[in-house]
């Protein structure tokens, strides 16, 4: 693990607590992608509304946690299902490379689209030659 860790850009990287969590969770699927001067984070969460939802940065670290509501209809009686409430939990260390304060979140269709500005202070700079 920690060579797989050295090979990661920061962002990516999960801190030991939360792979520790995830085994009583369930690990939603996401994707970052790294533009000029944010990182993109989507997470796929189908079924999850924003009332069951939380997004928080702390120490470095970007959480999403929530809860996957399932009521069975009365009428209905399956033979087979995969659906099924479940608790999530996704935590990534970014090396406070993102400046949360700046952060944005929208929750539509399922997917959890979050826009981390980087810091001002890791944003690649140009330097002028004497």
């Amino acid at each position: 693990m920690a060579l797989l860790n050295s090979l990661l850009p920061s962002f990516v990287r999960e801190p030991a607590a939360a792979v520790a969590e995830a085994i009583n969770t369930v690990r939603p699927l996401y994707e970052v992608q790294e533009q000029d001067d944010a990182f993109k984070l989507t997470v796929k969460l189908p079924g999850v509304t924003k009332e069951n939802l939380t997004v928080t940065d702390e120490n470095g670290t970007l959480t999403v946690r929530g809860e996957r509501a399932w009521k069975q209809p009365s009428e209905w009686s399956p033979v087979y299902r995969e659906s099924h409430a479940s608790v999530f939990s996704l935590s990534l260390f970014h090396d406070n490379v993102v400046d949360a304060d700046k952060a944005q979140a929208e929750l539509k269709d399922g997917i959890l689209t979050l826009t981390l500005p980087k810091s001002e202070a890791r944003k690649p700079r140009k330097i002028a030659i004497a």
